[in-house]
């Protein structure tokens, strides 16, 4: 604000993977679009970023007379050619001054255009304000996200430790169900029974439905995804890259397991995976 304009710049940000600036203001502002996208885009890195301009000029502008002098004499040189093909009396001289500068366009006040350099200072101070105030904003409710993606990934370690701790039963009760089936298969078709060369198959077969990897993946990836929430840089999309990671690893987990209690605990996982992802788009 200064004697000449009063500048009102308002920034609003929802959530989007990617940057967006969408900017409102005057016409006569529109000059500086790319500056002010530029401008913004250095500090606010995510998010669609709705900017609203206005610009109030008020006090004594600056404004100047001009004269089209050859219109004038344009207009002169008529008049004095229509005095002489009518015989007008006084034909001799064309009209005076002041009518002629009536005519249109011979006589015209324009506004001065303010230097846009000095215009252009004045904007980048108020969308600094501006921008200052959002990311101050920003840091309160990140630090109220983080908090709570903390509080759902310690969520997320516990339903992976009943997954693990049920792990092992799942192995005992599978190679019990698929030694049975194939004794009584063998025992339907009278053939003799090796004993030795079953629980080879069975070992084999049920190797398919282990999933200690994956665990070991996902714990991994929960673990990094704590670290990364502590990162003072923008995380938005690595943490968006881990959920995506934790997400696949699930779904391997609740195929290869095939368990109905895994399957119980993996819906709650997947729900907290949800919320998480949301909560992530709120994060730059």
């Amino acid at each position: 604000m200064d004697n000449a304009h009063r500048l009102t710049v308002e920034i609003k940000a929802v959530n989007h993977r990617y940057n967006e600036i969408v900017i409102r203001m005057p016409r006569n502002l529109n000059v500086f679009e790319d500056k002010i996208r530029r401008h913004l885009s250095h500090v606010l890195l995510r998010g669609r970023i709705d900017v609203f301009i206005n610009i109030d000029e008020y006090g004594q502008k600056n404004r100047e007379v001009r004269v089209d002098k050859d219109l004038a004499i344009a207009y002169h040189n008529a008049l004095k050619e229509l005095t002489e093909l009518f015989a007008i009396p006084g034909s001799g001289k064309a009209e005076n001054v002041y009518h002629i500068a009536k005519y249109p366009d011979v006589i015209r006040v324009e506004d001065i255009e303010e230097d846009a350099l000095l215009l252009w200072e004045k904007l980048s101070q108020a969308l600094d304000i501006a921008s200052r105030n959002l990311l101050t904003m920003r840091m309160a409710e990140g630090s109220n996200i983080a908090q709570d993606l903390t509080a759902r990934i310690e969520k997320l370690s516990g339903f992976i430790a009943a997954i693990e701790e049920r792990a092992p039963q799942i192995m005992v009760e599978y190679r019990e169900k698929l030694l049975n089936r194939m004794r009584d298969t063998l025992a339907t078709l009278n053939v003799g029974l090796d004993e030795a060369r079953i629980l080879q198959e069975v070992a084999l077969v049920a190797e398919r439905i282990n999933f200690t990897e994956e665990l070991v993946r996902l714990k991994s990836h929960l673990s990094q995804f704590q670290q990364t929430l502590l990162v003072e840089e923008p995380v938005g999309r690595k943490l968006d890259f881990i959920v995506q990671e934790i997400n696949r690893e699930t779904n391997t987990i609740a195929s290869k397991a095939n368990d109905y209690c895994v399957a119980n605990i993996v819906v709650d996982v997947k729900s907290e995976i949800e919320k998480i992802r949301e909560q992530i788009q709120n994060i730059e």
